[in-house]
């Protein structure tokens, strides 16, 4: 008999919501001037949402774009190659910039994103970042801002995903195990 995935919460929603309004906090003390945040697709959608609202209440203004990159394809590894599928529509030039993803494990997405929106001309890109993992990195980059320091374990939830499931999760989990069967979820302070 198959026993369903179990997701064990990592980081919590009140948790996520607390360190979002202390990383606007950090990042408007930065006094960015006509700032555009840019959001890595796909994972980042929840993050940079929670992130973008919580700079308003910080007193910023800042314009938003999405940049969608793959590195993983259909996998649960990356390939070690960087791919635009959907490109930023906004000018940079001259701007700061807010670069926000869910993970930083090897730092090539960001990199690669940091790397392309310098070449088009913004004034700085700092980058935020919900989780990293500081043992996965293949690259040297080093985010600005970090919501949590993330064992070295499969993450679920908050926008980050496995096969296109788990995604609407409110908080972050960790998947004990994967198979087809379905779904069973630890509730946030069970």
């Amino acid at each position: 008999m198959s026993t369903a995935p179990r997701i064990r919460v990592l980081f919590d929603e009140d948790t996520i919501a607390k360190r979002n309004e202390a990383l606007a906090q950090e990042i408007a003390a930065a006094k960015p001037e006509n700032l555009l945040v840019v959001a890595v697709l796909k994972g980042s959608f929840m993050f940079a949402a929670d992130l973008i609202r919580a700079l308003h209440r910080s007193g910023l203004a800042p314009q938003v774009e999405f940049v969608h990159l793959s590195s993983y394809l259909d996998g649960t590894v990356s390939t070690g190659n960087v791919t635009i599928l959907r490109d930023v529509e906004s000018d940079v030039r001259g701007r700061d910039v807010l670069l926000v993803d869910d993970i930083l494990e090897s730092g090539r997405t960001v990199t690669f994103a940091k790397d392309l929106l310098m070449a088009r001309g913004a004034k700085s890109v700092k980058t935020a970042v919900l989780l990293e993992k500081p043992g996965k990195r293949a690259v040297q980059i080093h985010p600005d801002y970090v919501g949590f320091t993330c064992p070295d374990v499969f993450v679920v939830g908050y926008g980050m995903d496995v096969a296109h499931s788990y995604r609407q999760l409110p908080f972050v989990g960790v998947v004990d195990h994967l198979d087809n069967s379905p779904d069973l979820f630890d509730k946030p302070g069970a």
